[in-house]
């Protein structure tokens, strides 16, 4: 394949127009989750997949009318036809997962097979009595959050940056999305894994729900329960490696409730001047602070203190105007909405965004700020044209996928966008 015919990976923004998205349908792995193994599969409680799908399906064909999307498994099966990406994946797996005696049946699948296997999870063989008196069910443990595609792996300008997972049980998924990422003949990107790189502490850890970008030169992240701060410490190292002067603002966030799992569940750009914020903590918390690190060529040339994302952001030329999450009125409401993801956004451009339906205080204060309130369904059937609109939210049904824990943002990892004319 030429190099004409790849797609370079280019995200400068977070709000650039949408042009190649990468997302994974969630499949089996999520119906191999039971009330027993949920807790280990971070989640809180178990998602009907027949409900689940549906509204799956509703956001990813919303997706599909506005830029090229390519799935996980699709990916991973044309590079496991590679006999040594395939033979490295398998090895690094059955090195580090606690995967019985299968690692020779995994070479013998089919590369569409092994793809499948390796996401939704391997059967134990009850071949033996201590096997057979074992109450696990799976050899190679299902990978359930894998729909959140934004965890593993994150776009940064022309680089992809590979995740260190803060559990054990999505190790797998960055592995797998750094095998796309490095081997894939499509898609042209400098892989970076800056854990691997940069740390030595061993304590290090980072997800992609945690980093934004803002504009080229400057990148936020959340200090939270899932990236830490020597997670975000390799980042810097690795921009240290990059020209120019480089912002780096960094939210701390509670470690609980879970709702705050990453920085995207409180804080999402909308549109050149306009942010989605869930306004409790960004605003009004004195126990998290904003921290400012400016990074000048190699060097780290200042860490500082802010009073806010805000006015960080407006010091360096990005006046952005908050909405709330829930309204402006009930603090019951904001909670209660940015539990179901309500600050949670995904922009396929300038001003035009995806989110949960259900989230109707939130909706309501978009509507006041001139975005046009669509239903996805009314776009699908053709019943409506979002670009006859300057400004859009397109409303999702999230009643069973918002139990996840995560919203659109967390269900893309976009690898491709239009740069933006500030």
């Amino acid at each position: 394949m030429s190099e004409i015919d790849k797609i370079q990976v280019q995200v400068h923004s977070e709000i650039g127009q949408l042009e190649c998205v990468i997302t994974h349908t969630p499949g089996a792995e999520v119906e191999n989750m039971t009330p027993e193994n949920a807790a280990r599969a971070l989640y809180s409680d178990i998602l009907n997949l027949s409900v689940a799908l549906p509204e799956y399906n509703q956001f990813h064909g919303v997706l599909k009318k506005f830029a090229k999307v390519f799935e996980v498994r699709d990916l991973l099966a044309d590079v496991l036809k590679n006999d040594a990406v395939r033979n490295d994946l398998i090895s690094k797996i059955c090195r580090y997962e606690s995967t019985d005696d299968i690692c020779g049946h995994l070479r013998e699948y089919s590369s569409e097979e092994l793809a499948k296997q390796l996401i939704e999870g391997v059967e134990m063989r009850k071949d033996t009595l201590t096997k057979f008196l074992d109450n696990e069910r799976f050899s190679l443990h299902p990978l359930p959050n894998f729909f959140f595609t934004r965890d593993a792996s994150f776009s940064m300008n022309d680089s992809v940056l590979v995740g260190h997972m803060a559990n054990k049980v999505r190790e797998r998924e960055a592995w797998i999305m750094e095998a796309i990422f490095t081997h894939h003949p499509i898609i042209s990107a400098k892989t970076v894994n800056p854990v691997k790189l940069f740390d030595k502490t061993g304590k290090a850890t980072i997800e992609g729900g945690d980093v934004l970008i803002a504009r080229e030169d400057v990148f936020l992240s959340g200090i939270s329960g899932r990236t830490t701060s020597q997670g975000i410490d390799s980042v810097v190292e690795y921009l240290k490696t990059l020209p120019g002067v480089k912002h780096f603002i960094l939210q701390e966030l509670p470690y609980t409730p879970e709702s705050f799992i990453h920085l995207d569940m409180v804080f999402t750009i909308l549109d050149k001047d306009t942010c989605m914020i869930f306004e409790p903590l960004i605003l009004r918390s004195s126990r998290h602070i904003t921290i400012h690190i400016v990074i000048d060529g190699n060097k780290v040339i200042k860490i500082r203190e802010e009073q806010n994302i805000l006015t960080a952001l407006k010091e360096l030329g990005m006046d952005l105007k908050p909405i709330f999450c829930g309204g402006y009125h009930d603090i019951f409401n904001m909670e209660r909405e940015q539990w179901q993801s309500g600050a949670n956004f995904f922009a396929l451009a300038p001003g035009k965004v995806i989110g949960y339906g259900r989230n109707t205080h939130t909706m309501e204060a978009l509507n006041q700020h001139g975005y046009e309130i669509i239903k996805a369904k009314d776009l699908l059937k053709n019943k409506v044209e979002a670009n006859h609109y300057e400004k859009f939210v397109i409303t999702i049904e999230g009643a069973e996928l918002s139990r996840g824990g995560g919203g659109a943002r967390c269900m893309t990892m976009p690898i491709r966008r239009k740069k933006i004319d500030w």
